[in-house]
């Protein structure tokens, strides 16, 4: 290998969390709807913290599609994650890192370094494949940006989001850390049908706030039963046991918000009785 080796340095700055923007750029197969250029990512192999994949881009001006396929690998302690092009094309060799840095507790600064060298038959030669980086990256980056922003101040709906039946009833958290990028709590709604409840639990750290929609709730806080009827909300304290019950003649429709977050998902949550469905698998209410 001879010659000037390639390498550029761009950043861009995320109106959204850490975890948000590590979490939605990471996915590789949700690149296309992140970057304009790919058409397509096709997962070959994966590991707990790498992931193998064949991109596809648009086609270009001259109509040609470009393909090939990388190695990528995380590292969430240090916020890096690297890729290296196991199928070089035109390149020599291609090497990335994404650096992540947490600004404030809803900005995040982005970063992207490539090293490369240019084989010598390349259609571009190294400088020129720089020159084209950069200006493209910009570009890429930007989009990104606007994604992620735009993300955050997504409309969800009860069918955007997995059902969580585990302590009972159809369970659905709406606005979270995962979905929203929201920082300081989440919200979301649970259906009960007559009868049906949700099982004893309390929160460490976070409060709990109730409100009915339709049907008779109640509610047990440390065992002593409390009766919410619709349009009215309660307050369930941290570390204060309670359970939900519809003894109703309809379906109870429950609104929540939870706040602040605990340090960790699996930390929100204390379970003192068993759900109807405590074998099903944890539905996250953070993804990163």
């Amino acid at each position: 290998m001879t010659g000037l080796l390639g390498h550029t340095d761009n950043a861009v700055e995320i109106g959204a969390p850490i975890d948000f923007v590590w979490a939605n750029t990471n996915d590789v197969r949700a690149w296309p709807a992140l970057f304009t250029e790919y058409a397509s990512v096709d997962v070959l192999d994966e590991e707990p913290c790498g992931v193998t994949f064949r991109l596809t881009m648009h086609p270009d001006e001259q109509g040609r599609v470009w393909s090939w396929v990388s190695h990528r690998t995380w590292d969430r302690d240090t916020w890096t994650a690297r890729a290296r092009r196991v199928e070089t094309g035109p390149f020599e060799f291609m090497n990335i890192t994404w650096t992540y840095e947490e600004l404030a507790p809803d900005r995040t600064r982005m970063r992207w370094t490539q090293d490369f060298h240019m084989r010598p038959d390349a259609p571009v030669d190294t400088a020129g494949m720089t020159e084209r980086i950069n200006r493209n990256t910009l570009v890429q980056q930007k989009v990104i940006r606007e994604t992620l922003e735009r993300r955050r101040q997504a409309v969800i709906g009860f069918p955007d989001v997995p059902s969580n039946t585990r302590r009972g009833g159809d369970l659905r958290t709406l606005v979270s850390p995962a979905t929203v990028g929201s920082t300081s709590g989440f919200c979301g709604a649970v259906r009960l049908a007559p009868g049906e409840g949700v099982s004893e639990h309390y929160h460490p750290y976070s409060e709990e706030y109730l409100y009915l929609v339709s049907g008779e709730l109640r509610v047990d806080l440390d065992g002593r039963p409390v009766t919410v009827r619709p349009d009215h909300a309660l307050l369930v304290p941290r570390n204060v046991r309670h359970r939900l019950t519809n003894v109703g003649a309809e379906t109870a429709l429950v609104v929540f918000q939870l706040s602040p977050l605990a340090p960790r998902p699996e930390l929100g949550h204390v379970d003192t009785e068993p759900g109807p469905n405590e074998h099903l698998a944890p539905v996250p209410v953070v993804t990163g």
